[in-house]
């Protein structure tokens, strides 16, 4: 089942689920524009809201996997992880906001009981920045400082400018010598991305979460570079549902990683992949097929952790690049 499945991401995961042949139903709220995405896809539709436990039991009764799409998540995650945990559907989503990896922590030992997977993530950037910092932590041992940083390209879907506000906070923070702490609103650092290095600014993403879980490191900072019109501004309403096919082929995403052992040795490495919206619904429908073929850990797991490192090389061309290693 993919809830939201008349957004933006979630008609580019329905399409992307039938095409792959995945036994399908797409649902949300709005019923008339449900119906008309079940017809078109031939798949069977269910419409209800999240306000009440008893329509969501009644509609997850039999699905084996909930992909949610619905943003913004600090709305959706909570009802519906807690009824995927009462109904034993495996839980994916796609959010970028940290309030739905706080929920799988805090969910976890629930999730463990009942046998349900909590996977958020399993599309977009904590996908992409998981496998390339696994990637290069492999060569490093034992990570001692993790530096991350994305570059986001092309204009951002009116869902997902919608939820940044949001979840605007003035928290920036970071992992120093195993503590999350707040870091110094305005902290910037130099990142290569393949083109000499560039500026990026400290923010707090969920990555912070995910990787501190799959890699123990102590030490963790996340940061992102935009270009263009990556972060709309004015009335966010009015913008379109997202960019168009053109505008996401003429934005690619990158992303970079330094990783410092515990002697000292430091790794670099950059992916290169799609623009994020192309990538986390096929990501995302990846992430369920193979769910859906018995990948599963009961509790809250991340993509790489559960799938390997290489899964995001495992999404359209997406390639990762170890750039240097120092001593």
């Amino acid at each position: 089942m993919i809830y939201g499945a008349t957004g933006y991401t979630g008609r580019m995961a329905a399409a992307r689920a039938r095409a792959a042949g995945l036994d399908l139903i797409v649902a949300g709220r709005d019923e008339a524009r449900l119906a008309e995405l079940g017809r078109s896809l031939g798949v069977e539709h269910r419409a209800f809201a999240l306000d009440q436990d008893a329509p969501i039991d009644a509609a997850l009764h039999d699905a084996a996997a909930l992909l949610n799409c619905a943003g913004p998540f600090l709305r959706t995650a909570d009802p519906l992880m807690r009824g995927a945990i009462r109904a034993g559907t495996h839980y994916l989503d796609i959010a970028a906001e940290l309030d739905s990896y706080r929920l799988a922590e805090a969910y976890d030992a629930q999730a463990r009981t009942a046998g349900v997977m909590l996977l958020p993530g399993s599309g977009g950037s904590v996908a992409m920045l998981g496998s390339l910092a696994g990637r290069a932590a492999e060569r490093v041992g034992h990570p001692h400082t993790i530096r991350v940083a994305l570059h986001v390209a092309g204009a951002m879907s009116r869902g997902s400018a919608i939820s940044a506000r949001e979840n605007l906070t003035a928290e920036c923070l970071e992992w120093i010598d195993g503590a999350l702490q707040i870091r110094e609103p305005g902290t910037t650092r130099n990142f290569d991305f393949g083109a000499g290095p560039v500026s990026c600014f400290a923010v707090t993403l969920p990555d912070l979460l995910t990787l501190r879980r799959a890699l123990q490191a102590p030490n963790i900072g996340t940061f992102v570079h935009l270009s263009g019109n990556a972060f709309p501004t004015g009335d966010l309403d009015a913008l379109p549902d997202g960019p168009s096919a053109e505008e996401r082929d003429a934005n690619r995403y990158q992303a970079s990683v330094e990783v410092t052992g515990a002697g000292g040795e430091t790794v670099r490495a950059i992916l290169d992949t799609v623009n994020g919206y192309s990538f986390t619904p096929l990501a995302a429908v990846e992430a369920a097929r193979r769910v859906l073929a018995g990948e599963a850990r009961p509790g809250f797991q991340t993509p790489a952790g559960l799938f390997g490192n290489g899964f995001a090389e495992s999404i359209a061309d997406t390639t990762i690049q170890i750039l240097q290693d120092q001593p």
